[in-house]
């Protein structure tokens, strides 16, 4: 593996498009500002652009947002193109798609060589309940040929057993694609990228989606970055990069340094990857000891 990674994080702006080749230019758009990155990440549900293309769209329910899932052929067939032609690999947000038994919200990787990867997303956010989307159940990590990555979408990175399940199993970068409806949605998810990144020692990218169509589309709060632990290898906010300014289209980009990762893990000012992991036991017990004394 090679220690050094090039990320870009594409900030997506939906905006009305009147067929799937406009999206598919719009997405290329970002691509090309994000030329010679090792990794480009998408934001979450940046394809609720697709549900423009129908003329009735502004008029249409909030429950109809799953209508993009008609479009999951296209879209995957579009990033597959891309990762391929591009030599990149693309983790192209997430999609609304249905399965055996109804709509996930499914983030994807594609690869230049042929690869995909898929997450479904586990914990979904009370507002998605009326998109009547299902919550997957398994949190995996993903080798590729520069670094072991996992999905937090959204959400899921306000969880922490999430981020901790991935870095158990090995993850050194967890993307997360996100779509927060207002700012204090967007602090949510950015502040607990940084508190994920410290407790775990892992990189994080965070990429999200921005635009206001209007219709049932919700706006979207958007200022995407790549952050680090935050340790004396790095800047002492944990910032790796970031996008300049808030609520505009745009793609940041940010090299990060597994080794140095690495051994910050075993040397850092805060080894945390360690030290939250080898009082496990107390952590089991602990609940049980709390109950006794609420009880007693």
């Amino acid at each position: 593996m090679s220690d050094s990674i090039t990320i870009s994080a594409a900030s997506f702006a939906i905006r009305p498009v009147s067929s799937f080749d406009e999206f598919a230019d719009h997405s290329r758009g970002l691509l090309d500002q994000a030329a010679g990155s090792d990794l480009v990440l998408f934001p979450e549900l940046f394809t609720l652009e697709l549900f423009t293309i129908a003329d009735s769209w502004q008029d249409d329910p909030v429950t109809e947002l799953t209508r993009i899932g008609d479009y999951t052929r296209e879209y995957r067939s579009l990033f597959i193109s891309e990762a391929r032609k591009r030599n990149q690999f693309i983790a192209a947000g997430s999609h609304l798609e249905y399965r055996e038994d109804g709509y996930y919200n499914i983030a994807y990787i594609f690869g230049p060589d042929g690869e995909q990867y898929e997450h479904r997303k586990t914990h979904i956010f009370p507002a998605e309940a009326d998109w009547s989307t299902r919550e997957g159940d398994d949190m995996d990590v993903f080798e590729l040929p520069f670094a072991t990555v996992g999905f937090n979408v959204c959400y899921e990175t306000e969880i922490p057993e999430c981020a901790s399940s991935l870095a158990e199993q090995g993850a050194e970068i967890i993307l997360c694609p996100s779509y927060t409806f207002t700012e204090y949605g967007y602090w949510r998810v950015r502040h607990c990228a940084q508190a994920r990144a410290i407790e775990n020692q892992v990189y994080f990218a965070h990429c999200a989606t921005g635009g206001a169509p209007g219709g049932p589309i919700p706006s979207g709060w958007t200022q995407s970055s790549i952050l680090s632990p935050c340790d004396l290898p790095w800047t002492p906010s944990g910032v790796v990069a970031q996008a300049p300014v808030a609520n505009t289209e745009n793609v940041v980009t940010g090299v990060v340094d597994l080794d140095v990762l690495r051994r910050n893990r075993l040397d850092g000012a805060a080894t945390t990857f360690q030290d939250r992991r080898r009082r496990v036991e107390s952590y089991r017990r602990w609940p049980s000891h709390t109950t006794a004394r609420q009880l007693g």
